[in-house]
């Protein structure tokens, strides 16, 4: 430095950072900040010690506690992974390649040769052959256009029809309600309309849910007629609750139903409220049946049970 100024180097603690103060006898130089340009100024006081949160100790946690010793545990910063291995079955592949060229053309004709390729159509064209069978495409084109022009299979045919059916909304009207003549009340398992008409049909009533069957619960069902609700036409007593019950197409006296127990029963009401003919129990269904239906046949006599 030159003779004339007086260097001095200040360090503060042991930081690196230093001030450097240059000072002569006729010139000085101050640097100043702004206290609120380094942060805020801290005020130390003295305090007493505070309680925020106390956990009292339990005991009976203390007795389920269990000392291990020594205590060893790994862990791992990332996921554990696996490797497996599998011999696939391998399929052979080959590539093969196919140069197209013009063909239908005779070994002696050269299909780049124009006068060639010329030579050999106005002979084709001579042959009858050929001529018989232009004629024989030529009438199925024929065939096939005169079709396009009378199907039109762009053409709309409802153009003139409008989407809205009306503003009212569809609705439906109570004729009649035919209730259970029992006390205990009963779900309708199944329905089936008379074969001739719709001034009849067979309902079978029973429960579903068999484990809430109450004692002594009613196990008849009923043929109804729409008109006469207060009274069922016909009571037919079967020896289990029915789920089901259908007309057969053929013979509208005969029905056939299907018994909780896994038995088919046929009813005849010429002949009475109680079945004809029943199943045995041990050639019966082993669960509920529920669905019955005639197949079709000459005879329209041999049910099908279905099992559900």
């Amino acid at each position: 430095p030159p003779n004339d100024r007086k260097w001095l180097l200040i360090y503060i603690g042991d930081e690196k950072f230093f001030n450097l103060l240059i000072a002569n006898m006729e010139i000085q130089y101050v640097y100043t900040k702004k206290r609120s340009e380094f942060g805020k100024q801290a005020n130390f006081t003295d305090k007493s010690a505070e309680l925020n949160f106390d956990v009292p100790p339990d005991n009976s946690l203390l007795e389920q506690y269990v000392e291990k010793n020594p205590c060893d545990l790994g862990i791992q910063c990332v996921g554990d992974m696996s490797e497996h291995e599998v011999n696939t079955e391998r399929y052979e592949t080959e590539n093969r390649g196919m140069n197209h060229v013009e063909g239908g053309w005779p070994k002696d004709i050269n299909p780049a040769e124009v006068e060639q390729t010329i030579r050999y159509r106005k002979k084709v064209e001579k042959d009858e052959v050929y001529m018989q069978t232009i004629m024989n495409l030529g009438k199925k084109m024929e065939y096939y256009i005169k079709l396009n022009n009378v199907i039109d299979i762009y053409e709309e045919y409802f153009a003139n029809t409008s989407d809205s059916f009306g503003d009212e909304p569809p609705s439906a009207k109570t004729i009649n309600i035919l209730r259970d003549p029992n006390d205990v009340p009963r779900s309708v398992a199944h329905i089936s309309w008379y074969p001739d008409g719709t001034r009849k049909l067979a309902a079978a009533y029973g429960m579903l849910e068999f484990q809430k069957s109450p004692l002594g619960m009613c196990l008849d069902s009923y043929i109804w007629e729409v008109d006469n609700p207060n009274k069922p036409e016909t009571v037919l007593k079967p020896s289990s609750p029915m789920l089901c019950l259908e007309y057969n197409p053929k013979d509208p006296h005969l029905l056939i139903g299907g018994y909780q127990n896994g038995q088919i029963a046929l009813f005849d009401t010429r002949k009475g409220s109680h079945p004809m003919e029943t199943s045995p129990v041990e050639h019966s269904h082993k669960d509920p049946v529920h669905k019955v239906i005639f197949p079709s046949s000459k005879t329209g006599t041999v049910p099908l049970p279905r099992v559900m």
